[in-house]
């Protein structure tokens, strides 16, 4: 408790909430004008390719340049894997998700004041399309974000020797490939800022809460299985302390075979204290 109000009054917490505020701000405006677009054209069909794209890209690109402030969250499902695999604080945490709904309201009402009132729409308002239903679009949410979230911890897993590409790259692309797979069931959210900006500006709640509870589930859970299972330092011995302790920073991860080495030169020391005892047992008689 005492370290998270220590965080809370660092001022890189003040400028990582700044960025993330920031990198929402954009993501939202970006994103949403190229589905608001796509709505008001005279062709009723909609352009997947582009909506996946720019929503891709914006997102690549914003990560690409908060990354080093923040960490380039810009969506509280990713600010929640960050949390249940103990890289922020729980003050970090709350204090990044309050920043990304603060950005993104701030987005989408940019976005309604520079656009026409008639070309306005539902200014990328996620919904349910067509027959699709409520439970439906959570499952779609919580496969879509699974694979988000799952490819953002394998993209900054320090322990794999392997990376070699653009982290923000990587991630944009997973999220592109969410729009194109859900843009025709829920309009794809895959973040829950991103839907409740242009809500709030709209006021359009209906099934909103499909756009939470669907990716912060797909969160949770593929965060839980490449934490410990998946990732490249996952262990038996890791989980187990990462289960029982707070992970700490400055403390790198111990291997299996470091700790084997440890219980040896312990099992070695009683051992030798024991033997001691009896000598000078011994020699008491």
């Amino acid at each position: 408790m005492r370290e998270n109000l220590e965080d809370l009054t660092s001022p890189n917490l003040w400028r990582a909430a700044a960025a993330e505020l920031l990198g929402t701000l954009f993501l939202v405006f970006f994103g949403c004008a190229t589905a608001t677009g796509q709505q008001n054209q005279a062709d009723t069909t909609v352009d997947y390719v582009q909506i996946s794209l720019t929503f891709g890209l914006i997102v690549g690109t914003m990560v690409w340049g908060i990354a080093h402030v923040s960490g380039g969250h810009i969506n509280p499902a990713v600010t929640l894997a960050a949390l249940v695999t103990r890289r922020v604080s729980i003050v970090r945490a709350l204090m990044y998700i309050v920043s990304q709904l603060i950005g993104a309201i701030v987005g989408a009402a940019i976005l309604f004041g520079l656009t026409p009132a008639a070309a306005r729409g539902g200014l990328g308002v996620n919904g349910m399309s067509g027959d699709v239903t409520e439970a439906q679009g959570f499952g779609v949410e919580v496969m879509i974000t699974f694979v988000l979230v799952f490819t953002v911890l394998a993209s900054i897993d320090e322990k794999r020797t392997d990376l070699k590409g653009s982290a923000p790259l990587t991630i944009g692309l997973a999220v592109a490939v969410g729009h194109l797979v859900a843009i025709a069931y829920t309009g794809c959210s895959m973040n829950p800022a991103r839907s409740f900006g242009p809500a709030v500006i709209q006021n359009a709640w209906d099934a909103h809460w499909v756009f939470w509870i669907g990716p912060m589930v797909g969160s949770f859970v593929a965060a839980l299985l490449y934490e410990y299972i998946f990732s490249a330092g996952a262990t038996l011995g890791r989980t187990k302390r990462c289960l029982t302790r707070s992970r700490a920073p400055s403390e790198p991860e111990k291997s299996e075979e470091l700790e084997k080495v440890e219980i040896c030169e312990l099992d070695e020391k009683k051992d030798l204290e024991s033997e001691d005892e009896q000598a000078k047992t011994q020699n008491g008689q």
